[in-house]
């Protein structure tokens, strides 16, 4: 296990507790059937937590105390929360971390209700936020409001290609989606906020931003990845679940542009399968074409610069070791 596994590990139950915080009764019995206790089963299923903990992380790298990031910490979990729940709608997902998707057991329009209310504590729990001079608090605003509107940008790119069938795409096309969809709001925007609140220089800033957008990118790359091959995904009933939803990755457009089996791969990605047979009969074409390789290896490329340049804007520390060594992890993880 990596240091920032064992970071994780035992923050993580603290973290949750704290979250569950924003989760109150509201002023009739029935908001909590149909409202919060939804959402404190959606976040009692927890993922690993590293949004906030590697906010964190930010703000102690730079010399503060991380203590005065949670609140910012938890409204970007918050964020994560709601585009977790809208995401299984538009992807017409049945399980969510090994369990039914709200939408499933809540049904449609309470599981839309519950996003809106975690999204709208995004800007919420900051505004609340004593501990926050004014000026750091209008700066972290503006970071989570641009922070929404790339990782919807990213969706609307992520959606309207898999509905029009588009594979018309580059690499150049993926790493956009990529980076709006998923680098700002898993790396970038949580390592600038706390480097903002820790008191950090612009430099120190705008270095842990880039890390954080450079390794965001590739934990992207390496679960799209992992969707096709990684071994314990296997028996989950997500599995390869990319393939059947269509969804445009690296690997998917890089075999399309190397492979000499491009009409077959092309004729089984478009008719979305979800037998077991077809969807290794891609992964195999895939492999032929030498893409997971690619994929595994642009993400660790990634790394090693992002790994070098937090070296050379942010001294030496305990929050730094750690922070290296989520960006190995990021490559490494095998779920």
């Amino acid at each position: 296990m990596t240091g920032f596994e064992l970071y994780l590990s035992r923050n993580a139950k603290k973290f949750d507790d704290y979250l569950l915080t924003f989760f109150e009764n509201g002023s009739h019995p029935d908001m909590d059937r149909y409202l919060y206790d939804p959402l404190r089963r959606f976040s009692d299923n927890a993922g690993k937590r590293h949004r906030p903990l590697i906010c964190l992380l930010g703000c102690e790298a730079v010399g503060g105390d991380p203590q005065k990031a949670w609140p910012s910490a938890a409204a970007i979990e918050h964020f994560h929360t709601a585009a977790l729940i809208h995401d299984d709608i538009e992807d017409s997902s049945l399980t969510r971390r090994d369990e039914p998707c709200m939408h499933i057991t809540e049904g449609l329009g309470l599981a839309v209700n519950a996003g809106d209310l975690a999204l709208a504590l995004v800007c919420g729990t900051v505004i609340d936020d004593d501990g926050l001079e004014d000026d750091i608090k209008l700066r972290v605003l503006g970071e989570l409001v641009a922070m929404t509107t790339r990782t919807i940008e990213g969706q609307a790119l992520d959606i309207g290609w898999a509905r029009d069938d588009r594979f018309d795409l580059s690499v150049a096309d993926y790493l956009v989606m990529a980076n709006h969809k998923t680098a700002f709001y898993s790396g970038a925007i949580p390592l600038a906020v706390g480097a903002m609140i820790g008191g950090g220089s612009e430099t120190q800033v705008e270095a842990l931003r880039d890390f954080g957008m450079a390794s965001g990118l590739a934990f992207q790359i390496q679960d799209d990845v992992l969707n096709l091959v990684g071994t314990k995904e296997s028996t989950k009933k997500d599995f390869r679940s990319d393939l059947t939803e269509g969804k445009r990755t690296l690997v998917a457009i890089h075999a399309l542009q190397t492979s000499t089996r491009r009409e077959r791969l092309l004729e089984l990605l478009s008719s979305r399968p979800a037998d077991a047979a077809q969807l290794q009969e891609i992964v195999d074409i895939m492999q032929a074409a030498g893409s997971i390789d690619y994929a595994r290896d642009y993400a660790r490329e990634l790394i090693v610069g992002a790994k070098q340049r937090l070296k050379e804007a942010v001294p030496k520390s305990r929050a730094r070791t750690l922070l290296l060594s989520m960006a190995d992890f990021f490559v490494r993880r095998s779920s």
